[in-house]
């Protein structure tokens, strides 16, 4: 298979010309072509009077590939090999089924991998299942009653659920393509595999979480929703069961490997495992408030006189300015055509986050402008300082709005100036459960409020309009991470053996894609240790 980089098509022509630039750059004629396929398609908008798309393609011809790709001499053509995932043998030989806690986007592809290893996994859900999940999810929306146990953060298809759905990722990991063809087979979109920016919206999701779980069922393995964990079994730095709280009642399971895939906002499970003696450390982690904009304002700002073609949609951003030695501040899941999310887990906490459908088409789009928070800003060096650092925040922003799980807003223009803000300008945000106008610096650290101001004003110079006067700051943003990172070694296993802390919640992911292929990474684990 031949790939040919840098094909550029401009707007108005279609992808039917694909296979004749590919011929041209391999200077053969176009029947000789016998198959193509898009591996990776851009919007290039570096220049605002000639935005056009870039593809990169996989060809097979029915010539000596290798003989043409020296003939052609061009640097961008090459061959390639197919992706095809490999299993890792299986070494196991324990008469335990392993568990997974956690079904979010690490515990789906740990329970895929380990189902289609003939381990019939169980993995155990604190949440309902996706579709009592979004009935709850809903109800808090609207209504304010929360459940502690059925929300944003908490159920099946975990916190990745209600977001963007978004697939970019800034690991290099041969698992990557594994991760987006079950998603693709799951009933996410297509584009997924090619595009650059591939998301698949949060409307999809629910789609994809399911059929996940069917076919993780169809081969052996249990998914058991509404089942919180409550405590590891362990005898001398083994572990030997789990204990799990269904309906009120207490269930055991005995078994000598469990993959920890608890998600960043299990904070209790996380204390259990420290009272247990788990190695756990403090992890640098960010706190900020999502802004939003007009659409059509990010829309022009990035694509000038072609900011209307159909063919582009929606355009997104991503931004940052570091400071000297820190992480400074930057733009993270930045959601086009899309709303801000609440997305709170614990009583009387606020948190924020986006979320768009697979057509983005909402008149705002949001992004979490976030500033990094290293150790050294925790208020003590106890491994657990950030969780309880994120809390008082989360608390605060639910007092300074007055309670019932309403946000501190401010305009960005009042926000610069240092101002309290009295009244919504043109901008109307689309937090569901309304939004109190008031100071960010009343709940966010002066840290954070410093760096966001400085760049505000930064990005502004990289983005026209970001620093856009009536443009909305609803806070806080504190858990686009963890806090804490449980260690493990290069088994993958923690300090009491057979225990796997997996994905966002451990520490060792940052993302649905980085959190799945650790999934994977952990489920090799499992088949390749020799119990």
């Amino acid at each position: 298979m031949i790939r040919i980089n840098e094909i550029r098509l401009s707007l108005d022509e279609g992808e039917e010309l694909l296979t004749q630039k590919a011929a041209k750059a391999l200077k053969i004629n176009q029947k000789y072509i016998k198959s193509l396929t898009i591996f990776k398609k851009s919007v290039d908008a570096r220049k605002k009077d000639d935005v056009h798309f870039t593809y990169s393609v996989d060809v097979e011809i029915l010539l000596d590939e290798n003989q043409i790709v020296k003939k052609c001499k061009s640097n961008k053509a090459a061959l390639v090999k197919p992706y095809k995932y490999e299993m890792p043998p299986c070494n196991r030989s324990s008469a335990f089924r392993p568990v997974i806690v956690g079904f979010g986007p690490a515990g789906m592809l740990a329970g895929l991998i380990l189902a289609e290893a003939g381990l019939e996994p169980i993995i155990l859900e604190r949440g309902k299942r996706i579709d009592e999940r979004t009935r709850d999810v809903n109800e808090f929306w609207s209504k304010a009653k929360l459940d502690e146990e059925s929300n944003v953060q908490f159920g099946e298809g975990g916190a990745g659920t209600f977001s963007d759905g978004k697939l970019t990722t800034g690991i290099k990991s041969p698992f990557i393509r594994k991760v987006l063809d079950e998603l693709y087979e799951a009933g996410a979109p297509e584009e997924i595999l090619y595009s650059s920016k591939p998301h698949i919206g949060t409307d999809r999701l629910a789609v994809v979480v399911k059929n996940i779980r069917k076919k993780i069922e169809k081969l052996g393995g249990e998914v058991r929703c509404e089942c919180r964990l409550d405590k590891l079994i362990c005898a001398n730095g083994f572990i030997h069961g789990v204990s799990y709280i269904n309906g009120g009642k207490r269930y055991d399971i005995e078994t000598d490997s469990v993959i920890m895939a608890i998600g960043h906002s299990a904070r209790d499970t996380v204390e259990m495992m420290y009272s247990l003696g788990c190695e756990i450390i403090q992890k640098a982690f960010s706190v900020g408030a999502r802004i939003e904009h007009p659409q059509s304002l990010i829309n022009k700002a990035q694509y000038g006189e072609f900011a209307s073609h159909p063919k582009l949609g929606a355009a997104d951003y991503k931004l940052s300015c570091h400071g000297l030695h820190e992480r400074g501040a930057y733009t993270f899941c930045m959601c086009p055509g899309g709303t801000v999310v609440a997305a709170a887990s614990e009583k009387e906490g606020v948190i924020v986050n986006g979320m768009s459908s697979l057509a983005r088409d909402g008149e705002n789009a949001n992004s979490a402008l976030l500033v990094g928070i290293e150790p050294k800003d925790f208020p003590s060096e106890h491994p657990l300082s950030g969780i309880y650092y994120q809390r008082e925040i989360e608390h605060k922003a639910f007092e300074l709005a007055g309670g019932n799980y309403k946000a501190p807003a401010q305009l960005v223009g009042d926000f610069i100036k240092g101002e309290e803000s009295k009244m919504l300008g043109d901008v109307e945000p689309t937090y569901p459960l309304g939004v109190t106008m008031t100071s960010l610096d009343k709940c966010l650290p002066d840290k954070v409020t410093r760096t966001m101001r400085s760049a505000i004003t930064q990005m502004d110079e990289k983005l026209k309009g970001f620093a856009l006067y009536d443009a909305v700051l609803t806070a806080p943003e504190t858990r686009s991470s963890s806090s804490v990172r449980i260690l493990r070694d290069e088994f993958m296993q923690c300090n009491i053996r057979g225990v796997y802390p997996c994905g966002e919640g451990a520490g060792y992911a940052g993302g649905i894609v980085s959190a799945a292929c650790d999934g994977i990474k952990c489920a090799h684990a499992v088949l390749t240790d020799e119990h």
